[in-house]
């Protein structure tokens, strides 16, 4: 459901009329703009003695349209009360057992929606360690939430508060279909197997700092950044305006048998480091991509269809993480994505809406199951009992 107005008194009358169960949980995706008083609505919700989680995000996605305001308020089946995880702004993470949540003897693959501070340090070191503890026993599926203005601030909440720095796990009893796809394609790097030669050969991480990286081949990484990016635009990069154009080529990590993990530079500093969306290992083996309006839009359409094959299954919700970085470079294209999107999904129950956020990473199990965070991607989750 999608609530247009975002009072606190209205999300709350909304959800009272839900007539939510014990085994149920309230998931609560918010625009940035003009925001409710959080506060307040935690408060009236605790004391109906609902279980809810949710974040704030630069936007929000109902059928085939964005909205930078409002509320998607959506009821699943919960396996358990949401998990708030804080301080992942240290490398001390606190992480509950996930493990005692998660049926052992069942026979269904069950889904964890993961919604996290997607300005914060350690993201990569809390999705590695809740990995660690759960493997490929659960989908996986969420993003990033926060601000466009990337200024930090709360935006993560549950019952327990509203904070930053922090993470917000709900395991719902359903399993999941999921399509992972970006359609950025590499101008610079490693060479996939039997797939054409890259100009410059690979760039290698060679001095990186958690989600900063300050040397690629043992040089200043702006320059060698520059470098590339100049030489294929034919426009000047600059730190002052640096996004400007470096939203148009993203880093890509290496993924054997599919897409690069995409890595989103989005400032560089008087050093000349680069500072990313997400962690970059030290010595990770990185290209420099480039997308096409046409090749990102189809990518959106592919990653809808890889999530379908689910005759005979009752589907309940369908949620997209699509990240607002693609808004910026598609601009008034971006419309085009969400209709390709909703069309694939119609396809599949024609009853079915695409709720969703626009996210600053995105969160999805990919490969063999693995755990991964992703930028300039789009992540389709199609929910079925």
């Amino acid at each position: 459901m999608y609530l247009s107005k975002t009072d606190s008194k209205e999300i709350i009358e909304a959800i009272r009329k839900m007539e939510v169960k014990d085994d149920e949980v309230v998931l609560i995706l918010l625009g940035e703009k003009n925001k409710p008083d959080i506060s307040r609505m935690i408060s009236g919700l605790n004391r109906d003695r609902i279980n809810f989680f949710g974040g704030i995000f630069p936007g929000i996605i109902y059928d085939d349209r964005k909205y930078e305001e409002g509320a998607i308020i959506t009821v699943l089946p919960a396996l358990e009360k949401p998990f708030l995880i804080k301080g992942l702004d240290t490398e001390r993470i606190a992480l509950p057992d996930f493990g005692e949540n998660v049926p052992g003897d069942s026979d269904k693959k069950y889904t964890a929606i993961i919604l996290v501070d997607g300005l914060t340090a350690n993201i990569a070191l809390f999705l590695a360690g809740m990995f660690n503890q759960l493997g490929n026993s659960v989908h996986y599926f969420g993003g990033g939430a926060g601000s466009l203005s990337l200024k930090q601030s709360p935006c993560i909440f549950s019952p327990e508060g509203f904070v930053q720095d922090a993470a917000v796990v709900t395991f719902v009893k359903l399993e999941s279909s999921l399509g992972v796809r970006h359609g950025w394609e590499r101008i610079m790097g490693p060479s996939r197997p039997g797939g054409p030669s890259r100009p410059g050969g690979p760039i290698v991480a060679t001095k990186t700092h958690k989600n900063i990286v300050a040397e690629l081949n043992w040089e200043n990484a702006f320059e060698v950044y520059k470098e590339t990016v100049e030489g294929d635009s034919g426009r000047k990069l600059t730190t002052e305006k640096f996004y400007n154009l470096a939203m148009e080529y993203p880093f890509g990590i290496y993924k054997e048998g599919a897409e690069d993990i995409v890595r989103d530079p989005f400032a560089a500093n008087e050093k000349g480091e680069l500072i990313c969306v997400g962690e970059v290992p030290e010595n990770t083996v990185l290209g420099i991509l480039k997308g096409t309006k046409p090749s990102l839009i189809q990518a959106a359409g592919q990653a809808a269809a890889d999530s379908q094959g689910l005759e005979g299954k009752k589907i309940c919700c369908t949620l997209v993480a699509d990240c607002i970085s693609r808004v910026l470079f598609l601009g008034e294209d971006f419309a085009r994505e969400l209709e390709t999107v909703r069309k694939k999904i119609r396809a599949i129950d024609e009853e079915c809406v695409p709720e969703g956020i626009l996210t600053i990473g995105e969160i999805s199990s990919y490969g063999e199951g693995f755990l991964e965070l992703f930028n300039k991607t789009i992540v389709v989750g199609v929910l079925y009992e």
